[in-house]
């Protein structure tokens, strides 16, 4: 019997936090929309029940797009652009204040929603998601003279119960045979869009697009295949492997041949621990270390807090604490510590972000700060591990000495208070 053919999907929400607003503000949808300003672009409600909406030619300061509606993107607005820069493309666009909370309760419900009829999922981030559909009741059915029927009207099945789940946000599918083909197909008939490929489609769908297209080809990568005359997907899967290897090197060229020719045999990874967890901000105007000390404070410690929170959510400690700077000239510092033991403490985490603070010349203005935690685990991981360690150390001593050698006192408690280095103010509460 010949095994089921694979079917995996990509879903991507369309304008995800951009589309999220509109649930909230419907009188702004077919406008630009910019998503990306801070508390003070909250709308205004007006005497007559409407409201007023801060533009971007209104706009001073440091802030870059969070993401933007189609119709922003139209003049030019993308995501990762500095605003300042949005501005002068689309001033009259509606700037709005990114709201995380709401997007995250939104990510969930359509999940959730998704789950409902298709378990299989790799989580890819706020807004995007895998699906394994192979084993899906009905996926693999043919509906008329058309093979793929069945799993087609399963797509549109969980694109309508995701529109369901959130009152009317909509998404696009692309189901083919890999990962690496969805994820393109996915953005071929944006937004709103379902498309469905076989291998039968690269030359026709996937080798026309740009090699930057595809996953894995950066901006450096990118250069020099265009330096080489190689600019498309099409191009790349023209080129002889042994070609490829020779210049990209024994891995990344094979990579390269495989990606071009639709090869990718990754499975889903339905669960994933967290590599690390931080919280940063870029400020509206660069802050000095010592004429801004008060404010930088305030700024740092919350950052302390809200990592202690994300980290206490995740259920997960963090054993690495580390900061990143930015500076007025755009240069990057970052540092980091290790603690004796893994913590999701605010005041630990705030006094060991301190210390890492204490190793940065901070005689230039500062327009973004982090704070991060790394080398993460879950509490019962690192109990056991100290258990034994201990259990080892004393079977070494037993050894040593000849006799049962006592168990190690565990480690104490950090104290509450520390000291405040350069620009602090006063530190998170217990």
């Amino acid at each position: 019997m010949r095994p089921p053919r694979r079917l995996i999907a990509h879903l991507d929400m369309d304008a995800f936090y951009a589309s999220v607003e509109l649930l909230r503000y419907p009188e702004l949808r077919g406008l630009p929309v910019v998503i990306g300003g801070g508390r003070r672009h909250q709308p205004e409600r007006l005497a007559d029940g409407s409201r007023r909406f801060a533009r971007l030619r209104d706009y001073a300061g440091r802030g870059v797009i969070t993401t933007s509606t189609y119709e922003a993107r139209a003049l030019g607005v993308f995501s990762a652009m500095g605003t300042m820069k949005a501005a002068a493309l689309a001033p009259d666009a509606v700037l709005l204040p990114v709201d995380f909370d709401r997007y995250r309760h939104y990510s969930r419900r359509f999940k959730a929603a998704v789950a409902e009829l298709a378990p299989v999922i790799e989580d890819r981030g706020i807004d995007e998601i895998y699906i394994d559909l192979t084993d899906v009741p009905g996926a693999q059915d043919a509906v008329g003279h058309d093979p793929l029927g069945g799993v087609r009207a399963l797509a549109l099945e969980i694109k309508n119960n995701v529109h369901r789940a959130t009152g009317g946000l909509t998404c696009s599918i692309g189901v083919t045979p890999n990962k690496l083909l969805s994820k393109l197909a996915s953005e071929l008939d944006k937004p709103d869009g379902l498309t469905v490929l076989t291998m039968d489609d690269l030359p026709t769908r996937i080798w026309p697009l740009a090699a930057r297209k595809v996953n894995g080809i950066g901006p450096k990568a990118a250069a020099r295949l265009a330096a080489l005359g190689v600019h498309t997907v099409g191009d790349i899967a023209r080129c002889e492997r042994a070609w490829l290897i020779e210049h990209f090197g024994r891995s990344y060229g094979g990579w390269l041949n495989d990606a071009a020719w639709g090869r990718d045999d990754r499975p889903l990874a339905t669960h994933s621990e967290p590599v690390s967890v931080s919280n940063e901000t870029t400020f509206d105007r660069d802050l000095h270390a010592v004429r801004d000390r008060a404010q930088l404070g305030a700024i740092f410690t919350g950052l302390c807090e809200r990592l202690a929170a994300d980290l206490a959510r995740k259920g997960v400690l963090g054993q690495t604490i580390g900061i990143k700077l930015r500076f007025d000239d755009f240069k990057t510092a970052t540092r980091d510590l290790t603690l004796p033991e893994p913590t999701a403490d605010a005041v630990t985490i705030r006094r060991a972000a301190g210390e890492c603070l204490k190793r940065v010349d901070l005689t230039r203005r500062l327009r973004l700060l982090g704070v991060r935690a790394s080398k993460l685990m879950r509490p019962g991981e690192w109990a056991a591990r100290q258990q034994r360690a201990a259990e080892l150390a004393a079977q070494r001593a037993a050894r040593r000495q000849g006799a049962p050698a006592a168990r190690p006192a565990a480690m104490q408690e950090p104290e509450a208070s520390y000291d405040l280095p350069l620009f602090d103010s006063e530190g998170p509460a217990r």
